[in-house]
């Protein structure tokens, strides 16, 4: 039996569109039910914001302060099993953000990662199977930090490395000498950081592999194209796009920031001349199968919807399988969704121990889904018996406002 994890209350202040909202909720399927910009998926979102310290809409922090204000707060009582924690986040754009669990503050805002773990699923994720590969390399590395916290440090520094690199090359074809002996010590970050992080990503995908596969075939049902799952690296190594086996040995960490390092040596002149990285985990892809096929440009519409459903349902069954289960948020997905996959989607929201779901129309959420109700319209969030009329009682006092 794995860690049982769900928000009991959460409160913003200052969040999106929310002066403030004070919520109670429960275990099992919650709905949130109103007509599109009311804010519901803006409550779904501040209980994402604590399992990743971003958001899945936008890159920065700036949107998610309401107009006017200068910060936002996302608090939430949480209960992990037998225990109750209070979570605390102060969000200041342009600043550093604070944290707090049951009132103590943490060093760095990213120890809180881990303490609770979702899995959204989203009209967007569609951009996993058709958009560019930064869609999926976000994907790898966000799931990546929700598996093992600690890897949030080694995408965070890789990040800044490449950034100061990236900078340095911008005037190392002019400056030559000082510049390009200062790269030296950008290159030994650059692969040290990146092939930890190839390893990771390596390890990742072979893990989600099987998960993908048994979640499109129950998705896409008998007939169907086997879905498969690949890398492709600038470091060839790491992987050249082919379908990633289980029984296939990965490279270690260290290996791979060797074949990193002659990588980045075969092309710094070419880096020089155009001022920017070519090499590293910064330019790979996740390769997504169907067949013989890269789904990409080959899909269906059809397609690349089940293969989106079965990307986030295998992140479910994966992180469920190591022993903890997320809350899954179903933002606004319903309405897009056929029978057969409305059904295969709720079959497993069914099973969690906390399912979020946002709608514009109560009767697009399946029938065994509908557990409480909160009607999101005017600033207000009310809970509501789900076979009441959408009207809002005059009787029925809200639990949140803004």
């Amino acid at each position: 039996m794995g860690v049982t994890v769900y928000v009991r209350h959460l409160q913003v202040g200052q969040f999106r569109s929310w002066e403030s909202a004070d919520l109670a909720l429960t275990p099992g399927p919650t709905v949130l039910v109103g007509r599109n910009g009311q804010g519901k998926t803006n409550l779904v979102e501040a209980v994402g914001y604590l399992a990743t310290l971003s958001s899945h809409r936008v890159s920065s922090d700036a949107p998610l302060v309401r107009h006017g204000a200068s910060q936002a707060v996302v608090r939430a009582a949480l209960r992990r099993d037998e225990r109750e924690l209070l979570v605390e986040v102060e969000i200041n754009p342009g600043r550093a953000n604070r944290v707090r669990v049951n009132r103590a503050p943490l060093p760095r805002p990213r120890e809180l990662l881990g303490l609770v773990k979702t899995v959204l699923f989203a009209p967007e994720d569609l951009s996993l199977v058709r958009g560019d590969p930064a869609e999926r390399r976000r994907f790898l590395d966000d799931l990546l930090v929700t598996r093992t916290p600690r890897l949030a440090g080694v995408r965070s520094d890789y990040e800044r490395v490449l950034k100061q690199r990236n900078a340095l090359l911008k005037t190392a074809k002019l400056a030559r000498g000082n510049a390009l002996a200062t790269l030296d010590v950008w290159d030994g970050h650059l692969t040290d950081l990146g092939g930890q992080l190839l390893a990771a990503r390596l390890q990742l995908v072979t893990a989600l592999a099987p998960h993908v596969a048994a979640a499109y075939a129950g998705v896409a049902g008998p007939g169907a194209d086997a879905a498969a799952l690949g890398y492709a690296s600038t470091v060839p190594l790491a992987g050249e796009g082919a379908p990633l086996g289980p029984d296939r040995a990965l490279p270690g960490a260290a290996e791979l920031s060797a074949a990193l390092a002659a990588r980045v040596a075969e092309r710094r002149g070419e880096e020089v001349d155009r001022g920017v990285t070519l090499v590293g985990p910064h330019r790979d892809d996740l390769v997504l199968h169907l067949g013989p096929a890269p789904a990409k440009g080959y899909a269906s519409h059809g397609e690349s919807w089940s293969l989106a459903l079965a990307l986030k349902l295998a992140c479910f069954a994966l992180l469920r399988a190591e022993g903890e289960d997320p809350i899954l948020v179903l933002d606004d997905v319903f309405a897009e969704l056929d029978a057969g996959r409305r059904t295969a989607l709720a079959a497993v929201a069914a099973t969690a121990e906390q399912t979020l779901i946002t709608a514009a129309v109560a009767e697009d959420v399946p029938a065994a889904l509908r557990g409480t109700r909160v009607q999101v319209a005017d600033g207000q969030a009310v809970v509501l018996p789900f076979s009441a009329d959408m009207a809002i009682p005059a009787d029925v006092g809200p639990v949140s406002g803004g």
